[in-house]
């Protein structure tokens, strides 16, 4: 999983938002809560479709190697009935001038029938859920502008 995407905001109006469980479940697709376990520790419920596949996840995440505001790392793992998934996503904010890139590189590891799925549907919908993601951000971006 690779990807980027440049926003209208600085590196540190991007990290108090991805910070914010409450705005990250909010923009991120499929997650429907983040409850806080313990300081950067969630417990976190999910809802999402991998092709013809749908599933429920429960399980954690967790916000490690902060270098505020430049870069962090998501551990992610999740269980659900249609197989298991474990990942360590490194997040990036590099500044362009008045804006920011943000920039995420990791691996996700999958069992049971999420892994039978195949290489090319997650492919695909790992692109449509950065894509609705990145969108989500800038769109809370521009409306949070007046407060951060």
């Amino acid at each position: 999983m690779t990807g980027k995407h440049t926003v209208d905001a600085t590196p540190e109006d991007v990290w108090k938002l991805l910070m914010d469980p409450d705005t990250l479940a909010k923009i991120a697709p499929g997650i429907d809560k983040l409850i806080l376990v313990e300081e950067d520790t969630y417990d976190a419920i999910a809802d999402v479709k991998i092709g013809p596949v749908r599933g429920s996840f429960s399980g954690k995440v967790a916000i490690i190697d902060k270098k505020r505001p430049e870069s962090f790392v998501l551990d992610v793992d999740q269980k659900s009935k249609i197989g298991n998934a474990k990942a360590q996503i490194a997040i990036l904010l590099d500044s362009v001038g008045e804006c920011t890139q943000v920039s995420f590189d990791g691996k996700v590891k999958m069992s049971g029938l999420l892994a039978r799925t195949g290489q090319r549907v997650i492919g695909g919908v790992a692109k449509m859920l950065s894509k609705q993601f990145f969108e989500a951000l800038s769109e809370e971006l521009k409306s949070s502008s007046n407060t951060l």
